[in-house]
């Protein structure tokens, strides 16, 4: 692949078979992940359901304040069916990933996430950023508080949908910023808050 390569993802299916209450008790923070590739598919559903367009004016699965959407979402792919090994980002509006560096960095995300295994074993890890002007620039320093209400939500669509699928997820938050910025190239705009590794569970 290279620059300006683009994949389109599965279409989201739009109703499933496990209730919301059945995924809440399902979900668990999962450091142990087999060697085993996640489709394509699934990763399109965590995807959507994480930041998903749902609506004709742009609405999104979670809420965004003032519809600032101030998160971006990097796809650090190592072992999914049909996706090469590289870094994506996601593009909530037309369901697409762009490509971005080609290779598979894993051990290198888990050395900026201070050595967490769970980092290099995961299938797909889920880099999540923000770029805090879009909010601040309407709501002021109190935007800040809206970017992390923002983050959280989207955090909590990912397990769910990630246990709903019969996949494991855990939140990291324990890493360095600048190593994390330099290894996915991200704009001095962006900030990383957090990553989601993803896998099939043990």
């Amino acid at each position: 692949m290279s620059e300006n390569s683009t994949i389109k993802l599965p279409k989201p299916r739009l109703s499933g078979t496990l209730a919301v209450e059945q995924a809440m008790r399902r979900r668990r923070s999962t450091r142990r992940f087999p060697d085993k590739p996640v489709s394509l598919k699934n990763l399109s559903q965590i995807l959507w359901a994480a930041q998903g367009v749902t609506g004709a004016y742009n609405e999104r699965t979670a809420p965004s304040a003032g519809g600032s959407f101030p998160l971006e979402m990097y796809v650090v792919a190592g072992n999914v069916t049909d996706l090469p090994a590289g870094v994506y980002k996601y593009e909530a509006r037309v369901h697409e990933l762009c490509w971005v560096s080609s290779g598979d960095i894993r051990a290198e995300l888990a050395d900026a996430a201070i050595q967490q295994k769970c980092v290099s074993r995961c299938a797909v890890a889920i880099v999540l950023t923000a770029v805090y002007e879009r909010t601040t620039a309407e709501f002021g320093e109190r935007g800040v508080q809206y970017v992390h209400m923002e983050i959280g939500h989207v955090g909590q669509n990912i397990h769910l949908q990630a246990a709903a699928l019969g996949l494991g997820s855990v939140a990291v938050g324990a890493f360095e910023d600048h190593a994390i910025s330099t290894l996915l190239g991200l704009p001095k705009a962006e900030q990383p808050l957090y990553i989601i590794p993803l896998g099939q569970l043990p």
